[in-house]
């Protein structure tokens, strides 16, 4: 294996970012070389007030033949804000997976080009795929903050505990309109079925004691309400990291079927 930490000038971001690159580029399990066919491509997103980790997932992604993508997405839940340096749905949907594409030769094909994420990555990962079905064929969330409903006509000047009515703000914009706005998963998903477009591949998986059980169980019956077929998985864990590393490797092996 080989990590590799690489910097350009994002057009979306309007400043130099850097990201994490993990390739199984040695000899796989079954002997195989890694340059002997194209590699998976996976687009790993963390949490809020964390940073750019692999999740547990780089053996699973070597033994599938998958390169890891670790971009740091701050805490801007992966949305295009309103000010202009702030587009980080259209950075990691579009711009990243062109430079990989063009610089690494990797994220080829929207087949083998998936994107995952725990907690606010969660949420990032289901909307960046939602927003960009024609990149990403699957996606993987973990403990998803489906916050959008809770955060809707949320207050100037209060607090939910988590965060401000500023930051909510900025992130998803009128807490107003939210829940009508591209910036609910949920309306992403109508449009889809609407224009009759191909939806990624949906896995969702949360712990009975994570304080964001009920939101996933609300996307997951949402998702049935509407026909579209999705993974949902529940057992027993809370908002951690022992979590995320029982499932993330039944993600990946879910993912690269």
């Amino acid at each position: 294996m080989s990590e590799l930490n690489i910097s350009f000038f994002s057009q979306s971001l309007l400043r130099p970012v850097s990201f994490r690159v993990i390739l199984p580029n040695d000899q796989y399990w079954d002997g195989q070389e890694y340059y002997e066919d194209d590699l998976r491509t996976l687009f790993l997103l963390h949490g809020f007030r964390m940073g750019p980790t692999d999740f547990f997932a780089a053996d699973a992604a070597r033994h599938h033949r998958t390169a890891l993508v670790m971009p740091n997405g701050d805490d801007s839940f992966y949305l295009d804000a309103e000010p202009s340096d702030c587009k980080y749905c259209t950075y990691i949907g579009k711009e990243l997976p062109d430079f990989i594409r063009k610089t690494l030769g990797l994220a080829r094909k929207r087949e083998d080009t998936f994107i995952a994420g725990v907690s606010m990555g969660g949420f990032g990962a289901l909307h960046t795929a939602l927003a960009y079905p024609e990149t990403f064929g699957k996606t993987a969330a973990l403990s998803s903050a489906l916050i959008v409903h809770g955060i809707a006509h949320m207050k100037e000047g209060t607090d939910n505990g988590v965060a401000n009515y500023a930051y909510y703000r900025r992130c998803f914009g009128d807490l107003e309109t939210v829940e009508e706005s591209t910036a609910n998963p949920e309306t992403l998903v109508k449009t889809l079925i609407s224009e009759k477009k191909h939806l990624p591949d949906i896995y969702m998986a949360c712990g009975t004691e994570d304080f964001l059980l009920n939101e996933n169980r609300a996307f997951h019956a949402f998702l049935t309400e509407n026909g579209v077929q999705h993974d949902y998985h529940e057992s027993k864990g809370v908002h951690d990291m022992n979590f995320w590393a029982e499932y993330m490797p039944k993600a990946i092996e879910w993912m690269t079927k």
